[in-house]
C-alpha cells in the first residue's frame, strides 16, 4: 500500500486541479436535467431555492470530502481506514462501487453523444426538419451493434486519460476542455438568445413563479444539488488526495460549485430561448436533448453546425465526469493492491466497459428487464438513490462527529488559514446535511 508521500502522484497547478474538479462535476445532468427541473419547478424561484441548497449544503459535503481525501492522501477506501479505522472503511466502498455502476451505464448514454455529433451531418437535420428526430433516436438506440461500438469509443477515451496519470492525463485534458466547454456554452447562449421569440423561453427561465414552491421543489433542488456536484461517491475524496497541503480548501471547494452551477445556470441560456423560439414542448430528459433540440437546430440557419456544437459540449461535460469515476476505482486498486496505473486503468476500464454492454442493449429490448425496470434505469437506480445518498449521509457525519478535530485542522491548514464559517460547516456536517440527504434517500427508495 502506498502512503501520502513523496511518490504519489499530484495535480501541477491549482487551476489543473479546480479544472479536473469542476469536470468531474460538470456532467450530462447539469446541461439537460437542470433547466428542465428549473422550468417545472416555477423557474427563477426554483434557481434561489438551488442556489441556496448548493452552497450550503452542496459546499459542506465537498469540503468534508476533500479535506478527507487530503489528509489521508489516499483512495476512498484508505482514507476512511487511516482516519476512522473500524467500519468506516465501507463508506469508501461504497463510492468505488458506485463508481463502477455509475460509469458502466454513463458510458452508454455519453457514447450517444459522440454518435449525434456525427449525425449532426449525416441526416439528423433532415429528420429533425421532417419531425422525426424521435423515430431516428429510437432506430439508434435500438441497435445493439451502434449503441456498444459508440460505448466502447466513449469508454476507450476514458481509459486512455486515466491511464496517463494525473499530470499528463486528467489534468493535461481537464485544462483543455473545460475552458471549451465553457466557450461552446457561450457561443450556443448567443445563438439562442438573438432568436425570434427567445424572449418567452427567457421568461419560462428565469420569472420566479413561487406558486409552483412545494415541498416537492424542495426536494428537486436539494437532489439535483445533491447529484450535480458528485459526492458521495468518493471522487473529491480521490482528486482530493492528490492536492498539496498548501492549498486553501474552502475556496477550491467554492470555486468548484461555483463553476459546476454556472455551467447549469447557463445551459438554460443555450436551450429554453431555443425551444420557444420554434414553438416546442421543453419535455424531459434524454428526450429534451436527442429529440427536441435536434428538431430545433434543425430549423436554424447552420443547425448541423450548432447541432455539432452542442453534442461536443456534452461530450466534454460527460468524458470530465467519466475520467473522476473511473479514477475512483484506480486509485483503491493502485493504493490498496499495488496495482500499476495501466494495468488497473485498462483492466477496471475494459471490466466496466462489459458490465455496461446490458445497459447498452436495454434501452432497445434487447436484455430482460429487472423488476419491471430497464437494466440501465435498475443500475442508475442502485447507484444514484441508494449508494450515493448513503455515502454523502456518512461522509458528512465522518467529518463533523469522528473525525472532528482532524477535519477542523485540515480545511484551517493546520490553522494557518482562518475559516469564518467553521462552526456553521460542522454543522452543516453534522446535522444539516446527514438530514437532507436522508429526505432524498428516503424520498428515491420507491421502485
Amino acid at each position: 500500500m502506498s502512503e501520502n508521500g513523496a511518490d504519489r502522484e499530484q495535480w501541477g497547478s491549482r487551476f489543473g486541479f479546480i479544472m479536473a474538479a469542476a469536470g468531474s462535476a460538470v456532467g450530462l445532468g447539469n446541461i439537460w436535467r437542470f433547466p428542465y427541473i428549473t422550468g417545472m419547478n416555477g423557474g427563477g424561484a426554483f434557481v434561489l431555492i438551488y442556489l441556496a441548497i448548493v452552497f450550503i449544503i452542496g459546499f459542506s459535503v465537498m469540503l468534508a470530502e476533500m479535506g478527507i481525501g487530503r489528509a489521508a492522501g489516499l483512495n476512498a477506501v484508505g482514507s476512511f481506514k487511516k482516519l476512522g479505522g473500524g467500519a468506516w472503511p465501507l463508506v469508501g466502498w461504497m463510492g468505488v462501487i458506485a463508481g463502477f455502476l455509475i460509469l458502466s451505464f454513463y458510458g452508454v448514454v455519453a457514447g450517444w453523444t459522440i454518435a449525434y455529433m456525427i449525425k449532426s451531418f449525416t441526416g439528423l437535420m433532415e429528420a429533425g426538419a421532417a419531425g422525426k428526430a424521435g423515430d431516428l433516436f429510437g432506430a439508434f438506440v435500438s441497435s445493439p451493434a451502434q449503441v456498444v461500438a459508440y460505448q466502447a469509443l466513449f469508454m476507450f477515451a476514458t481509459i486512455w486519460i486515466v491511464f496517463r496519470g494525473i499530470g499528463e492525463g486528467i489534468e493535461k485534458y481537464c485544462k483543455l476542455m473545460m475552458p471549451a466547454l465553457f466557450v461552446i456554452l457561450l457561443v450556443l447562449i448567443l445563438r439562442a438568445v438573438t432568436l425570434d421569440g427567445a424572449g418567452k423561453g427567457l421568461e419560462f427561465y428565469l420569472k420566479p413563479d413561487f406558486s409552483k414552491v412545494t415541498g416537492g421543489t424542495i426536494l428537486a433542488a436539494l437532489g439535483q444539488g445533491f447529484f450535480s456536484l458528485s459526492l458521495g461517491m468518493g471522487c473529491m475524496i480521490t482528486y482530493g488526495s492528490y492536492l498539496n497541503k498548501k492549498e486553501a480548501l474552502p475556496s477550491a471547494a467554492m470555486t468548484v460549485v461555483f463553476l459546476d452551477t454556472m455551467v447549469a445556470f447557463l445551459s438554460g441560456f443555450a436551450i429554453f430561448p431555443a425551444v420557444f423560439a420554434f414553438g416546442m414542448e421543453p419535455a424531459a430528459g434524454p428526450g429534451l436533448t436527442f429529440i427536441t433540440l435536434p428538431s430545433v437546430f434543425a430549423k436554424m440557419p447552420m443547425g448541423s453546425v450548432f447541432s455539432f456544437l452542442f453534442f461536443l459540449l456534452l461530450f466534454f461535460a460527460a468524458l470530465t465526469s467519466s475520467v473522476s469515476l473511473l479514477e475512483v476505482c484506480v486509485a483503491y486498486f493502485k493504493d490498496e493492491l499495488g496495482w500499476s496505473r495501466a494495468k488497473a486503468s485498462w483492466v477496471l476500464g475494459l471490466v466496466i466497459f462489459a458490465l455496461g454492454v446490458p445497459s447498452a442493449l436495454s434501452l432497445g429490448g434487447h436484455f430482460p428487464k429487472i423488476a419491471g425496470k430497464d437494466f440501465l434505469d435498475a443500475v442508475d437506480f442502485l447507484s444514484s438513490n441508494v449508494l450515493l445518498p448513503l455515502g454523502g449521509i456518512f461522509i458528512s457525519l465522518f467529518a463533523g462527529w469522528v473525525w472532528l478535530d482532524g477535519a477542523r485542522k485540515e480545511v484551517t491548514n493546520q490553522g494557518s488559514h482562518p475559516f469564518p464559517v467553521e462552526t456553521a460547516w460542522i454543522w452543516v456536517c453534522r446535522v444539516v446535511a446527514p438530514l437532507a440527504i436522508a429526505w432524498i434517500f428516503v424520498k428515491g427508495l420507491k421502485w
